[in-house]
């Protein structure tokens, strides 16, 4: 049993601040009232005065893409292909034992917006906080992001994680990683930057494009990373069954 079960999960809204214009979810709410044809058309001869207080159901009608709210992109997201062109993996095949496993939370809320998180900069952590990765471990990263979420500065906030660091993780035989910013890389307003200065299409999405090389999951739009210890609790984060989906929303939970 665990005592305190911790919500990382962001809800999902209309009217927020949570992606880029072209993705964000759409809600139609329809009300007991609203509902009532749709109950009476079902049972011919059924009047609304014949419902208790003249009321039917509550229903949500909900367009969604996989990536809106908290959720767990997989292999595919990624590309077509990974480890050596083996086919990538989707989010219904990915092992349900990857999904329930130690937690640990890396504080990266120091680092300015747009910073590429480096290995040496993952190792300085494990120092401060005493902890030695292990294969399996789910390890969530905090930035400043997570506490801008729903507003203006969100998408273009907090740090990244760049194909050395994730890498890094990797190795160490990890195969979940999150995050609390939009993306597990850093915000695409900064990368577009550095592009256009250097010209090298390699620094673009690089995070994400390391599960080419080996095959993980991440969890992005992770929320309350600030009330997590640093190790020694256990995160649940098992995704919706989407058929042949290149992510699916999770309701991520951290269990201590």
């Amino acid at each position: 049993m665990f005592d305190k079960i911790i919500d990382l999960s962001v809800p999902i809204e209309n009217n927020l601040y949570s992606d880029p214009s072209f993705m964000l979810p759409k809600i139609t709410y329809t009300t007991h009232e609203e509902s009532v044809p749709q109950m009476t058309s079902l049972f011919p001869g059924l009047a609304k005065e014949d419902l208790p207080d003249g009321e039917a159901w509550a229903v949500e009608h909900v367009e969604l893409s996989t990536h809106n709210g908290t959720h767990l992109d997989a292999p595919y997201h990624y590309a077509s292909t990974m480890e050596c062109g083996q086919k990538a993996t989707r989010i219904d095949e990915i092992p349900l034992d990857w999904c329930f496993r130690p937690g640990l939370k890396l504080d990266f809320t120091s680092f300015e917006d747009g910073y590429l998180v480096t290995k040496k900069d993952i190792d300085k952590e494990l120092k401060r906080i005493g902890y030695e990765i292990k294969p399996f471990d789910i390890v969530l990263v905090n930035t400043r992001a997570g506490k801008l979420y729903g507003t203006k500065d969100y998408l273009s906030s907090g740090c990244g994680m760049g194909r050395e660091a994730t890498l890094y993780l990797l190795e160490k035989g990890v195969k979940i990683t999150g995050t609390d910013a939009w993306s597990w890389d850093a915000p695409f307003i900064h990368t577009a930057s550095k592009f256009k200065e250097k010209k090298d299409p390699s620094i673009i999405w690089e995070g994400h494009k390391a599960g080419r090389e080996r095959a993980y999951c991440h969890l992005e739009k992770l929320t309350n990373l600030e009330l997590l210890p640093p190790f020694g609790f256990t995160v649940s984060c098992f995704p919706i069954k989407i058929k042949s989906a290149s992510a699916a929303w999770t309701r991520a939970l951290a269990l201590l």
